[in-house]
Parts: C-alpha cells; sequence; structure tokens
C-alpha cells in the first residue's frame, strides 16, 4: 500500500518479490487513457507507448509482467513488435487487441508469438480477466532475457553482459542482480532483498545487502560511464 497526500492510497499487487507491471502499446488516445486508468486502480504499475518502436524500447529496457498490444499502430504494427520481442529473447505474455475479428488475423496474431487475443470493443473486466490468467502462468517462462539499458542478464544460461562485455558473477551476485533486474526502476528496501535473495530474515544490524551491493558495483558499474545500481538514502536500492 502507498499512501500518499490528502489521505489517498494506492494498492500495488506484488507477487513473489515482485510488483505487477504492464506495458500498454495503444496509438487511440482515449482507449489508452481508459486502461491506464482502469489498471492503476486494479493495482498494476502501468508504463505505457503509442506507437511499435516506442513499445520495443520500453520492453527491451524495462521488465513487464504482461504487454497489451494493439495491432494497428503507426510505424511498426504489433505483428511486428510481437515478432521483434520474441525474436530477441523477450517473452513477456503478450495479449493483442485489435479491431479485426477474422480468424486469418487472430491466427496471424498468434503465430507472431502472442499469448491471447481480444477484439475490440471489450469489456474492461473481460480484459482484465484475460491480464490475470497471464499472470497465473509460472513467472519463470515468461522472460528468458532480461534487460535493464545496456545491461542484459540471460536467466537460463546466467550469462551477463553490459554492451558486448560479459562479466562473471559469483552465484549470490548473480541472484542478487536477477532480483534487482525483474524490479528494475522500482525501490527495494534491504528487508525486501535480504529476505528474496537470501530466503532469510533480515536483522537490521546486518550489512550483508550492502556488501553485496559493493561487489555488484565493482562489476556491473564502476567499468562503466553509465551507473545502473542508485542507493536510495535510508531506505535501499534501485536498479535502473
Amino acid at each position: 500500500m502507498l499512501e500518499l497526500t490528502g489521505g489517498v492510497t494506492l494498492r500495488f499487487l506484488y507477487l513473489g518479490g515482485v510488483f505487477l507491471k504492464i506495458l500498454i502499446v495503444e496509438d487511440e488516445a482515449t482507449i489508452s487513457a481508459f486502461l491506464q486508468k482502469g489498471l492503476k486502480e486494479e493495482g498494476f504499475f502501468v508504463d505505457a507507448a503509442k506507437d511499435g518502436n516506442e513499445a520495443i524500447m520500453l520492453a527491451s529496457s524495462n521488465q513487464y509482467d504482461v504487454i497489451v498490444l494493439d495491432i494497428l499502430l503507426p510505424g511498426k504494427n504489433g505483428y511486428e513488435v510481437c515478432s521483434e520481442l520474441r525474436a530477441s529473447g523477450n517473452y513477456t505474455p503478450v495479449l493483442m487487441l485489435t479491431a479485426l475479428d477474422s480468424v486469418d488475423e487472430r491466427v496471424k496474431g498468434l503465430n507472431t508469438g502472442a499469448d491471447d487475443y481480444l477484439v475490440k470493443p471489450f469489456a474492461f473486466k473481460e480484459l482484465l480477466a484475460r491480464v490475470n490468467a497471464l499472470l497465473r502462468r509460472p513467472r519463470e517462462t515468461f522472460e528468458r532475457v532480461l534487460r535493464v539499458s545496456d545491461l542484459s542478464i540471460d536467466t537460463v544460461s546466467h550469462t551477463v553482459r553490459r554492451g558486448n562485455v560479459e562479466i562473471e558473477l559469483s552465484p549470490k551476485e548473480y541472484r542478487l542482480l536477477e532480483y534487482l533486474a525483474r524490479n528494475a526502476h522500482q525501490v527495494l528496501s534491504r528487508t525486501q532483498i535480504a529476505e528474496s535473495v537470501w530466503d532469510q530474515d533480515f536483522f537490521s544490524d546486518s550489512n550483508v545487502v550492502d556488501v553485496y551491493i559493493r561487489y555488484l558495483r565493482k562489476k556491473i558499474d564502476d567499468p562503466f560511464p553509465t551507473k545502473l545500481i542508485n542507493t536510495v538514502r535510508g531506505f535501499g536500492y534501485r536498479l535502473g
């Protein structure tokens, strides 16, 4: 729960140590605003893209739990976006939206790598049900390669790179980095990190999280001009 000024409280969905985040790719401003409002009210973090190129940029530099993708987009269409994401190793579940209701169009969408298909006009409660169904799938099947800026993490081979430079990590350093990447751009407390990465209760006098963050910084940040691991004073850390 996040309490804002004026007594307003927002509820954010949290599953398996990860805040749930959705990317909406829709060029019609009215529909995009409608979806953003509804999903935020249901507790999701939401980003939005207006065209295919912006969608690929956001999906390549952030970790999403579901992508809601319109087919008829400026620039790259939804089929092209989905194909490009799959080719790059991005297996985030995709729910395609379209006004095209033919069987051939549905088959084409599924063949490009979409996981589900919803025809406009639709009721928000149906979209929400389909999003939740995708979220119930095992998380480990969602995303093989995590990306934050020029950092890439292959969650199968445990290969880590910044740009073209491969980085050697210990098993615990890798587990910490993957957890940060799965929550990229979110501020994580030391308690959250310790309990998720070390599978143990966090004691306030322990500095194990800070020690391993220093280890990671020496390998992930120090040799590169752009720093990715950020300290949020008095609270914890954020990747990206």
